[in-house]
């Protein structure tokens, strides 16, 4: 049964039956409305006025779909309304004409003469014209036009979302696909430089780098990931950072508290640029303080992060256009994919770098109710 219904509505469907409903409907409630009676159906189909309600559907519907299909996208969509205008009036007035001319056949078929049967004289026709004719086609034309062009903006606008959506998703394809490359060179180079000053460090390096490469490669494909992934992915990136730097002349200080995040979810990748950047511009002093903090807090759906540096005392650039594109991405990133649940402060003096950022989060739970 259920399968019959689903290939009757297919039918209907394909082949636009249901326009049949429309249009009878709508003359049955102007026939109502105009003889103030709900049973109008009974003067419609068993009356001596069958012939003039078939008119007035067949008429009004070829004028009402020769405007939709033939006027509308010839000329008012290409913004030719001087020709569309007229084109559009002189529709109504032929469908309007031949709608009066359903009056003269339906008395001359049934056999009574026209003003016993329609209470006018023959002759006036422009009564009937004006009474009639003309308000029922002007109200069928605006409200097809009404229906049609809600379904084209309707249309319009799932084809701007899904446009917009697309446009987001290879956007953020191309910011993640121009990160990684640039992760990549960085901790290559790392280890290269490792290499020459203590093999056994350089190759517990490259191993601590498969590691990170593996997650990078075949952990992190979806959108969303765990945030205790992301947390073990960024201790792991630490570890290989302190195999490199000197920490005799390093003040390096990491607390990263993953005890609050069961459920949570976050976009991969979008914490490690701050970090990086951090081991990346860290002053080299010799007889003065060289720092690093790192401090992230979660509470409840909330994730803090605080990552502050020291710097050299001369730098021919600023910190941020001297960084690359890791950190211009991630802000672009931030913007992309939590626009109203995010807050940035960079704060930059010619002793320190500090980068805060509060950002909410969304958990495994809640995700999976709002696709439910």
């Amino acid at each position: 049964m259920t399968v019959l219904f689903e290939k009757a509505i297919s039918f209907f469907a394909r082949y636009k039956l249901y326009h049949l409903g429309f249009w009878f409907l709508y003359h049955y409630f102007w026939w109502a409305l105009t003889s103030g009676a709900l049973e109008a159906v009974n003067n419609i189909f068993f009356s001596n006025y069958s012939i003039k309600f078939v008119f007035y559907v067949v008429m009004q519907a070829l004028g009402v779909y020769f405007n939709l299909y033939y006027l509308i996208p010839k000329f008012l969509q290409k913004g030719k309304h001087l020709i569309y205008i007229p084109a559009l009036l002189a529709t109504i007035l032929v469908t309007s004409f031949g709608i009066i001319g359903g009056y003269y056949v339906n008395a001359f078929i049934v056999g009574i003469p026209f003003q016993e049967l329609f209470y006018v004289a023959p002759t006036e026709f422009f009564q009937l014209f004006k009474a009639n004719a003309l308000p029922s086609t002007l109200a069928s034309m605006t409200l097809a036009m009404s229906i049609k062009l809600t379904k084209n903006w309707i249309a319009s606008e799932k084809k701007r979302n899904a446009a917009e959506k697309e446009n987001l998703t290879t956007e953020l394809k191309f910011l993640r696909s121009q990160y990684n490359p640039h992760f990549l060179f960085n901790t290559i180079n790392s280890i290269f430089v490792l290499i020459h000053k203590n093999q056994d460090m350089a190759s517990e390096s490259l191993a601590k780098f498969s590691e990170l490469l593996r997650y990078q490669l075949y952990q992190c494909n979806a959108p969303e990931i765990d945030l205790e992934q992301e947390l073990n992915y960024l201790k792991n990136y630490i570890e290989l950072e302190t195999l490199r730097q000197d920490l005799s002349n390093l003040d390096l200080q990491v607390a990263l508290d993953s005890s609050n995040t069961n459920g949570l979810q976050i976009a991969p990748f979008l914490l490690m640029p701050f970090i990086e950047n951090a081991f990346k511009h860290v002053s080299h002093h010799i007889d003065s303080r060289n720092w690093i903090t790192i401090d992230l807090n979660v509470h409840h759906n909330g994730l803090q992060l605080e990552v502050s540096n020291s710097k050299p005392e001369l730098t021919i650039t600023n910190t941020e256009e001297s960084s690359g594109i890791g950190l211009t991405n991630v802000k672009r990133r931030l913007a992309l994919l939590y626009p109203n649940s995010h807050k940035l402060e960079v704060l930059k003096s010619s002793k320190e770098y500090v980068v805060f950022l509060d950002i909410t989060l969304k958990t495994q739970v809640a995700k999976n109710s709002k696709t439910a």
